[in-house]
């Protein structure tokens, strides 16, 4: 059986394929930090500004996983939330 569930992840409010994208949104998010961060990180060993490695400076959470495994612990934790189009215009 697959953790978490598609019942505890859409709380009953939403179908499979409105889940289906708010996980890949909550994924692209979770994509677009690692590279920020990736980019910081860069940029600090170009300047000197540490003598670290890259993989130290980056997140263990955002280099040790996949983003949909990161963007779904992220909804069940409540860090992110799934929303229909509707309830994000108000």
């Amino acid at each position: 059986m697959i953790y978490p569930t598609i019942d505890e992840l859409t709380k009953g409010k939403l179908n499979r394929y409105e889940l289906v994208v708010g996980v890949s949104k909550a994924a692209r998010i979770v994509t677009d930090e690692y590279v920020a961060q990736r980019a910081r990180a860069q940029k600090m060993i170009d300047n000197r500004e540490t003598d670290k490695p890259l993989s130290a400076l980056i997140d263990p959470e955002y280099k040790d996983q996949k983003a949909v495994k990161i963007a779904i612990s992220k909804i069940i934790g409540g860090r992110f939330e799934l929303r229909r189009p509707e309830e994000t215009a108000e």
